[in-house]
């Protein structure tokens, strides 16, 4: 469809100054936090209301137009790639938080709500929304659901979909339907957990019912130093084992320790191989008995160093060590790509282990960070897009460790979603039969596959072609390797 005939059909349904076309209006919006691939939209629109957004999507469902949703632009799998002949609909003016029940404890909101504003808005009430990705601060409510977000306290609270209680969406056809309900379980299909995580490839959000949880009496956070990443990887699973669900479980490596703390002056310990950061909270009797255990078993598992933050001032601190880590590496390297798998928590030591050598082997620093007590991995590799070799390497490398979370028991992602990152290694994760049903889910949801066309669910002619490039290990890449 030719962009003039696009941009006048969809002016015929909201302000023409929302319907962004030339290339310097469109420009801003040809990536999300993953720059490594880029596409600029034919055309952005700033939808203001719902019967906008139902506009917009009957307009290219008649023209057959792909529709790539957007949030604050923050996800680092590609999700929000816009395709070149489509629609990008900018979702970042629905951004009221629509009700607070303080007696249910939940929150309505819009989609374009960022996470920490719902915890800034509820705190007079002694409440929090306890999903809290590194990019709270600017990450919006609509992504989280999108890409199923977590954060460092996601092993005791549970990701976004344990925390979500009913979702609105627009549909491909521009209807609008509701999963899920305020109650605490609803009849028929689960088609809320069907929905979060599903990458805008089944809907549009328009506005969420959250859950809210009281503020824990106390919390206290011990850092841990560790000669040996081994020896701290260990220490993790010994935590579990004992009965301790703590409130976040977080460990570095030496070199991504080394960059925080350049960054951030958090008191991280420059002479650690690794470092844990074990948030305990509840009440303090609680605190005080679980803090003690944890310690313990820290000691015991051949910790070199303990620090029990002194205050709530001490705490934060070490808390926003960890959450910028991302900006923090970035100050490094020209460069860097961050990947997101999960493992079973018992195989953590191996796989450090295992990424070091393909470190070795790919010739490219990489900075750790996980999720540990939930076995997300966070690996950042580092290297120059200006050299188009090391972007092969880089995207090579990327992809090994994905398929050793596989080969241990693990998957491709925790919480940033397939996007257009992880296309190809759907195909090692998952069957044709599984894919099959996943086209079949989609097709009930999308008849016209309109909705953010070509992520997350591969064709099986791609699986086809990615087995007869697959990259074993031991191999270095082809120079020719294919990005999708």
């Amino acid at each position: 469809m030719k962009t003039e005939i696009l941009v006048a059909a969809l002016a015929g349904g909201m302000s023409s100054n929302r319907v962004l076309h030339s290339s310097h209006e469109t420009a801003p919006y040809e990536c999300d936090g993953l720059t490594m691939f880029k596409a600029r939209p034919k055309v952005v629109v700033l939808p203001e209301t719902r019967e906008e957004v139902c506009y917009v999507l009957k307009v290219c469902q008649e023209n057959g137009v792909p529709v790539v949703a957007r949030g604050a632009g923050t996800g680092l799998s590609g999700g929000a790639l816009p395709h070149a002949e489509g629609v990008l609909m900018v979702m970042a003016k629905f951004n009221r938080i629509l009700a607070v029940d303080g007696d249910a404890r939940t929150a309505r909101v819009e989609p374009g709500v960022r996470n920490l504003a719902i915890s800034e808005a509820v705190s007079e009430l002694g409440l929090y929304y306890a999903p809290d990705p590194s990019s709270q601060i600017a990450c919006s409510i609509g992504g989280n659901i999108a890409e199923n977000s977590g954060g460092v306290h996601c092993l005791k609270y549970g990701l976004t979909v344990h925390n979500v209680l009913s979702v609105t969406l627009a549909l491909a056809d521009g209807s609008i339907v509701t999963v899920g309900s305020d109650a605490l379980d609803s009849p028929g299909y689960d088609l809320l957990a069907v929905t979060i995580g599903s990458e805008g490839l089944l809907g549009i959000v328009l506005e969420a019912t959250v859950k809210l949880l009281p503020k824990p009496e106390e919390m206290r956070v011990v850092m841990a130093a560790f000669d040996d990443v081994t020896k701290a990887g260990d220490s993790v699973g010994r935590i579990i084992a004992e009965g301790i669900i703590p409130a976040g479980l977080e460990m570095m490596d030496g070199p991504a320790v080394a960059a925080v703390e350049d960054f951030v002056k958090a008191g991280y310990p420059l002479d650690a191989e690794a470092m844990l950061l074990c948030e305990v909270d509840g009440t303090r009797d609680e605190v005080a008995e679980e803090l003690l255990k944890v310690e313990r078993i820290l000691k015991d598992s051949g910790a070199t160093m303990l620090r029990v933050a002194k205050d709530e001032a001490e705490r934060i601190l070490f808390w926003k060590g960890r959450k910028s880590a991302f900006p923090a590496v970035g100050r490094i390297s020209p460069d860097y790509y961050c990947m997101d798998g999960t493992i079973p928590r018992k195989h953590l030591s191996l796989v450090l282990t295992r990424m070091r050598e393909m470190s070795k082997r790919y010739a490219l620093r990489c900075a750790n960070v996980f999720h540990a007590g939930d076995g997300n991995l966070h690996p950042l590799i580092l290297f120059d897009a200006n050299d188009p070799e090391e972007l092969t390497r880089a995207e090579a490398f990327g992809a090994e460790i994905l398929e050793l979370c596989v080969e241990v028991g693990g998957t491709i992602t925790g919480e940033h979603g397939v996007g257009i990152e992880k296309i190809n290694e759907m195909c090692v994760q998952f069957s044709s039969d599984e894919l099959t049903q996943f086209h079949e889910l989609k097709a009930a949801f999308d008849p016209t596959g309109i909705l953010n066309p070509g992520k997350a669910v591969p064709t099986l002619n791609r699986c086809a072609e990615f087995g007869k490039m697959h990259i074993h290990k031991g191999q270095m890449p082809h120079p020719e390797l294919e990005r999708f």
